[in-house]
């Protein structure tokens, strides 16, 4: 049975799906961006969970980075401000210091005429300190102008050092050496010795700096006395033996550099004047080579070997023969 066409119309609008409705229309607004530029917003904002942690982690490190940063600068600034405050007392303490001896005013002047195997190199001229050193500086005198019945005259340098340069002075001084002789001691070597201990205290830093000359008063390599008993009207007594000779306050040393090694040993009575390279030119003088490095040396010396301190007296020995000529004082 066939049906009427109404009935496939209708029966064919209800099988096709609706029409849809066109979207309603969009006001323009100047400036305000229309709904078809929010879907690029989102996709270039859109941010997953792990970036924007690692986002916000990164943030709050640039930030106390910066907090530690601000707080390190006022402690920089503080710090600087001590070490100017530091340097600043420093400087006070150093200008307000005790002068060095070398930096005495010269009050009488000597001079010493110098010859190498006989041929004349130069004078040295010598100002003495006598008020800071009055009692080794009255000596050094002495001995160069001869008041004393000996001088410096024809005597010789017995050591030449890259430092120093050293003079062998007088075996006897008068009344000193004889009453040194009877008795093992000796008052004018004891003054020296008081002296450069009064010296050594009050004085800062290097004492025998470059151009400075100095009496030897003491031997701070000298072992000290040996102990025995002796027997004294049937009585056992305690007794002590010197071991080897002390100086006797009349050899000197001239200095060519800053020379703390002598600090322990000489006390400084004067300054040279004139005549440096005098000395300079003695320091070239060619001397037996130093060998206390050596083993057998060190063995010999460390059981008492006589031959060992024997062959230490001859290291730096010139091998040329330095002598004064002539000295005394100037006018």
């Amino acid at each position: 049975m066939l049906q009427s066409p109404k009935f496939l119309q209708s029966s064919a609008r209800r099988l096709l799906p609706p029409t849809p409705q066109p979207p309603p229309p969009v006001l323009q607004v100047p400036g305000v961006p229309t709904s078809s530029s929010f879907p690029s917003i989102k996709q270039c904002c859109k941010l997953s969970r792990r970036e924007l942690a690692i986002r916000s982690n990164s943030l709050l490190l640039l930030l106390l980075g910066s907090q530690s940063i601000e707080a390190f600068l006022p402690s920089k600034a503080e710090a600087e401000e001590d070490v100017v405050d530091t340097s600043r007392n420093e400087q006070e303490e150093n200008s307000t210091a005790t002068p060095t001896c070398g930096d005495k005013t010269p009050t009488n002047r000597v001079f010493l005429d110098i010859s190498i195997d006989g041929e004349p190199v130069g004078r040295i001229v010598i100002g003495l300190q006598e008020d800071d050193a009055p009692v080794g500086a009255a000596r050094f005198r002495n001995l160069v102008s001869g008041a004393a019945g000996v001088s410096y005259r024809r005597k010789e340098f017995v050591k030449i050092t890259p430092n120093y340069v050293q003079h062998g002075g007088v075996r006897s001084y008068g009344v000193d050496a004889e009453l040194a002789k009877s008795t093992g001691t000796s008052l004018e070597v004891d003054k020296l010795t008081e002296e450069w201990e009064r010296v050594y205290e009050k004085c800062s830093g290097i004492k025998n700096k470059a151009g400075t000359v100095g009496i030897i008063v003491r031997d701070p390599s000298k072992p000290p006395p040996k102990i025995k008993l002796v027997a004294r009207q049937g009585k056992l007594e305690i007794d002590q033996e010197e071991v080897g000779t002390a100086p006797n306050g009349t050899e000197f040393v001239i200095s060519t550099r800053d020379s703390p090694e002598l600090d322990a040993s000489a006390l400084v009575v004067g300054r040279v004047l004139e005549g440096m390279e005098v000395v300079e030119r003695l320091g070239q003088v060619k001397t037996v080579q130093e060998n206390t490095s050596s083993p057998y040396f060190r063995v010999a010396k460390l059981i008492g070997d006589k031959r060992a301190v024997v062959a230490e007296r001859g290291f730096n020995r010139p091998y040329a023969k330095v002598v004064v000529t002539n000295c005394g004082l100037m006018q």
